[in-house]
């Protein structure tokens, strides 16, 4: 059998923002996660701050096999092969996680001011993530390099969350 899988499936200075990140080194050690930051269970009432929520989607595997269609066949007296054996190819899909919400710390609307929005950007820039002004304006182009810092570390969204703008100096470390 022939197996083969595809996975589917915001304030501190901005001093603190403009050191540009070094490219990693082939046996350095894994980014930071944020995969931990999130939760399946929505904030409850009287929990402290801002939430966001995210849809993440289903894993899915594709499976490829080769299926046994007819055995060979053998020359009884000789032993020699006389028909090939015949396979036909079989592929299909199977959900290796569901599709689930997920729920993380993110920083308060209020909290994110033209200032604050502009040395996010000017951080995520340094990193090599945002190529535009830092104008201050949570636009697309922000959204996306946000979600181009938050993926590899396991948080799949263009939301910024706590912990994401904690790394990178935006706000304070409360833990």
């Amino acid at each position: 059998m022939i197996r083969l899988t595809c996975l589917l499936p915001v304030a501190a200075l901005a001093l603190a923002a403009c050191t540009p990140a070094a490219p990693p080194l082939p046996d350095a050690p894994p980014q930071p996660t944020l995969a931990g930051e999130w939760r399946a269970k929505p904030p409850q009432p009287g929990e402290g701050g801002c939430f966001a929520r995210q849809t993440r989607p289903a894993v899915l595997e594709t499976v490829t096999e080769q299926v046994l269609v007819q055995p060979e066949q053998r020359d009884p007296a000789t032993g020699k092969v006389t028909r090939p054996a015949a396979y036909r190819t079989s592929t299909h899909q199977r959900i290796v996680e569901g599709r689930a919400e997920m729920w993380f710390k993110s920083p308060c609307a209020a909290d994110l001011t033209p200032d604050f929005v502009a040395s996010l950007q000017r951080a995520l820039k340094a990193r090599g993530l945002y190529k535009g002004q830092a104008h201050g304006v949570l636009d697309p182009a922000t959204s996306t390099a946000i979600r181009a810092y938050q993926a590899p570390r396991g948080l799949l969204s263009a939301t910024l969350s706590t912990r994401a703008a904690q790394e990178l100096g935006l706000i304070a470390w409360t833990e």
